[in-house]
């Protein structure tokens, strides 16, 4: 029987571990999403306070939050849901001092609402991400901007967003380090039956 390549068996050895030291750093950040998803849960009961300073901690994430917002910019749209479950286009704005205010979601796209700004009350999540894939395939990781949902339309013929809720934070990780074992065992497997062959 042949010996093993040195290289290519150094190469998979390599491969395998990388894989396997992605699946464990996985299962490490899912035991941390699941403590900030405990945090967010536990925010969603403390007493209203004011909007911390932009930009805003991840932890203070799913707080009632009331803030003064100035000059907003134009709406702009973005796929919503409303509180009663209908989905639409959710119209959002960005306030001078940095974050953005929910003013509700309409089923008509072409809808142009209008607020001037003023005092808002609601709870305090992220703005959705309009990071393009290509950007993310070349690492751009912009920090989400803060945004507050409130309970009622900021605007005429819009209705109010569905509140954030910390049961809807997506935990993929397990998912994925699965993913990353079974990447790390079918390398194993596949080297293992090319070396059989190579036997032969």
């Amino acid at each position: 029987m042949k010996r093993a390549p040195v290289v290519a068996t150094i190469v998979v050895a390599l491969a395998v571990a990388a894989m396997v030291g992605l699946g464990l750093w996985q299962l490490d950040r899912r035991e941390q999403k699941r403590a900030l998803v405990a945090s967010f849960t536990r925010n969603a009961t403390l007493p209203e306070t004011t909007l911390p300073p932009v930009p805003v901690p991840e932890s203070s994430l799913f707080r009632r939050v009331r803030a003064l917002c100035t000059a907003p910019g134009a709406p702009r749209r973005s796929a919503g849901r409303s509180a009663a479950g209908a989905s639409g286009y959710r119209f959002l704005v960005t306030c001078r001092q940095g974050f953005v205010v929910d003013l509700g979601v309409a089923n008509d796209p072409r809808l142009n609402p209008t607020w001037d700004g003023g005092p808002v009350r609601g709870v305090l999540t992220h703005a959705p991400d309009s990071t393009s894939f290509v950007d993310r395939l070349f690492g751009a990781r912009p920090r989400p901007a803060a945004m507050i949902v409130p309970a009622q339309p900021l605007a005429p013929d819009l209705d109010a967003s569905r509140a954030p809720d910390p049961a809807n934070v997506p935990d993929n990780h397990l998912a994925y380090a699965v993913q990353w074992f079974a990447f790390a065992a079918m390398a194993l497997v596949i080297y293992v039956f090319a070396l059989r062959r190579r036997g032969r």
